[in-house]
């Protein structure tokens, strides 16, 4: 028999957001989100099968309604089309919904959220 859950799937989900947020999907390691979220290595890739899968679910639950008014969901699609989307259908999916809903205004989402993440010298930070 299966042991039951020890922890909410929702919250575990929004704490990997803020990693891949902050770091990325690429320089997100499992150790970054097992220290994030208090779970073991073998619990998480049980939960949500992959890396990948668990960036998946983050980016669903940041992209609903109203997600451009949001810094950090904006931050979480920046980093799908950045690195997930030209090789990950089901994140394609997501992007193209999101955008999709903020119409022409995306452009100016996106460009005005890359804009904030340079420094004073014009330098990218890490997750723009």
């Amino acid at each position: 028999m299966a042991r039951p859950r020890n922890f909410e799937e929702d919250v575990v989900v929004a704490q990997a957001a803020d990693v891949f947020g902050r770091l990325g999907f690429n320089a997100a390691s499992i150790a970054d989100l097992v220290t994030a979220t208090g779970l073991q290595r073998g619990s998480l890739y049980k939960a949500f099968g992959s890396k990948q899968n668990l960036f998946r679910l983050a980016l669903a639950g940041a992209l609903t309604p109203g997600w451009s008014k949001r810094a950090a969901s904006i931050d979480l699609l920046i980093i799908a089309l950045k690195e997930l989307a030209p090789g990950d259908g089901p994140v394609t999916d997501l992007c193209r919904a999101a955008v999709s809903e903020s119409g022409d205004a995306t452009a100016c989402l996106l460009g005005a959220r890359l804009l904030e993440h340079l420094d004073s010298k014009g330098t990218p930070h890490a997750n723009a």
